[in-house]
């Protein structure tokens, strides 16, 4: 099995589970066992100084992104690394910070940070089953994907980004059923 690890995964027109219906998902972690990633293109109405305070500043304003319906009570905390981070690493210079992670030390080694509650995660051959039926398209991620300006049209940019047939489903209706 190849790792999907870095890899975006977008969600098929034909995925109509509500919690995964046009999302972009950074896989985090994919191992025999199982994987895990967060959905990079539903903010919340919530703020990160309100829910997770030592992360305000270097959120820079950022609300919480609603990260997957597994545990969305967790916080899961993406950084944007000035130096490298070896194995850590997602993609590029984009890590997870770690609870045991000095929040004061990190301010000079992190350009900024993405916070997520909650995840996706798929047990022991579940993501192969549903890559198997179609339901995700892959991408390798890109690090701007993470901090993407406009997570809303996340979902079209990284489908036409994928280029040919892919442009034309980028392009179709929420609801195809309306076309």
């Amino acid at each position: 099995m190849e790792s999907l690890k870095g890899q975006l995964l977008i969600a098929a027109p034909m995925l109509v589970d509500p919690n995964f219906h046009r999302t972009v998902v950074l896989i985090m972690e994919h191992t025999d066992e199982g994987a895990l990633g967060v959905v990079l293109n539903r903010p919340t109405e919530l703020a990160v100084g309100d829910a997770v305070p030592d992360l305000a500043e270097l959120a820079d304003g950022d609300p919480i992104f609603a990260g997957g319906p597994v545990q969305p009570q967790a916080v899961i905390a993406l950084a944007e690394h000035v130096r490298p981070v070896g194995d850590e690493a997602v993609v590029g210079p984009i890590a997870p910070i770690q609870v045991s992670d000095d929040i004061e030390e990190l301010e000079g080694h992190v350009a900024r940070v993405r916070v997520f509650a909650g995840y996706a995660g798929w047990s022991e051959g579940q993501l192969d089953d549903e890559l198997a039926e179609e339901a995700w398209f892959t991408e390798p991620a890109l690090p701007g994907d993470v901090f993407a300006g406009d997570p809303g049209s996340l979902w079209q940019r990284v489908l036409e980004r994928k280029g040919g047939e892919y442009t034309l489903v980028a392009r179709m209706p929420p609801d195809p059923s309306l076309n």
